[in-house]
């Protein structure tokens, strides 16, 4: 199937360049708000330079990859849907629920496919994890928890204010991965418990080329939150631009016969660990293959191709998504939330498959 990729910033070369690994898809087009942009991207790798309406009327487009910023992401989308294109969105699915339910609502009722990332959770790493739960390694999931700590990304990014107005922050920028993770691996999130902080009211970016400037702080940038699941396991999750460092794991689930250690789920490899009982930590070989950026918009090709739902579909993201958004709400009306959604935990990608192929 045909990709045009809209947005061609800071991410977009690790889905050129993912994308253009596997035979499911082909990479035609890109557009960006900035034209020399595009068309640098597009000499690059060798695809066709448009703008986004453009590329939204060729028809020659199956499916639209919307690189965007956050604060944008639902009306690009639902431009995609509204032009009839399948629409696979980076992360977050949008900023406001209500954007992420009319894209669910959109593609539904357009007949089109809406998907979003993180895929992270289908690369080797994540999914041995789900192997060795499905297995019944460590027994029966019974708690987790969750932490991305970092001091925020203007010690790097070339363009990192976004990431402190609404939208953006610890949860919605590094939520995602973490969340997803969780859902995949335990499935579904039932009630929510939120508290939020900020620790600095301004950042100074001390990245090229905007070194020096300073940065307000709008949204919060320390946040926990209590996650009860549908299965009856809960979760503790931190997510922080606040700490300059930390020894804490990336993810641990605790199950009645033991622990398994998960990898960064921003990542899509890294080393798997369990312990069960009193026995030492032990190493997990990947059953896997890795993966790279780009594997959701294979899987989601492939489900459209033969008619199964895809595993990085946007109900999943808008789960995600209640649950950043209710976070957040929870520490600002100091009370429980019990989630309006839920979403089928995605489907386990089957042994023996090289990478980029799930049927």
């Amino acid at each position: 199937m045909n990709i045009g990729i809209v947005g061609c910033g800071n991410i977009s070369p690790r889905y050129f360049e993912g994308l253009k690994q596997y035979d499911e898809v082909d990479v035609v087009a890109c557009a960006d708000l900035d034209v020399d942009r595009a068309a640098s991207r597009a000499v690059e790798y060798s695809v066709q330079a448009m703008t986004s309406q453009e590329l939204l009327a060729d028809p020659a487009v199956d499916i639209v990859v919307n690189l965007t910023l956050p604060q944008v992401h639902a009306e690009v989308s639902l431009g995609a849907i509204d032009a009839g294109k399948h629409v696979y969105s980076e992360k977050p699915l949008a900023i406001a629920l209500s954007d992420g339910d009319a894209i669910v609502e959109a593609a539904e009722k357009a007949g089109v496919v809406a998907g979003c990332a993180p895929d992270t959770f289908l690369g080797g790493g994540l999914q041995t994890c789900r192997k060795l739960i499905n297995d019944g390694t460590i027994g029966r999931p019974i708690a987790a928890t969750a932490f991305m700590m970092s001091h925020g990304h203007e010690q790097w990014h070339p363009d990192p204010a976004f990431f402190y107005k609404n939208g953006g922050g610890p949860m919605y920028d590094m939520g995602p991965y973490y969340l997803t993770a969780l859902v995949s691996l335990m499935g579904p999130v039932r009630r929510i418990a939120g508290v939020t902080s900020s620790a600095f009211e301004h950042r100074t970016i001390l990245s090229e080329p905007k070194r020096g400037q300073r940065v307000d702080v709008e949204i919060p940038t320390h946040v926990t939150g209590l996650l009860d699941f549908h299965s009856g396991a809960v979760a503790t999750i931190v997510t922080s631009f606040d700490v300059w460092g930390s020894r804490l794991p990336h993810i641990e689930i605790y199950g009645t016969e033991g622990t398994l250690s998960v990898p960064d789920p921003n990542m899509f490899d890294g080393p798997v660990e369990v312990q069960r009982g009193q026995e030492e930590w032990e190493s997990v070989p990947l059953a896997y293959p890795e993966g790279r950026r780009g594997l959701g918009v294979v899987d989601m090709a492939a489900a459209i191709r033969n008619g199964r739902k895809s595993r990085v579909d946007a109900r999943l993201a808008r789960h995600v998504l209640e649950i950043m958004q209710g976070l957040h709400e929870s520490s600002d009306t100091d009370r429980h939330l019990v989630l309006s959604s839920t979403c089928e935990q995605p489907a386990t990608v089957p042994l023996g498959l090289s990478e980029g192929h799930y049927d």
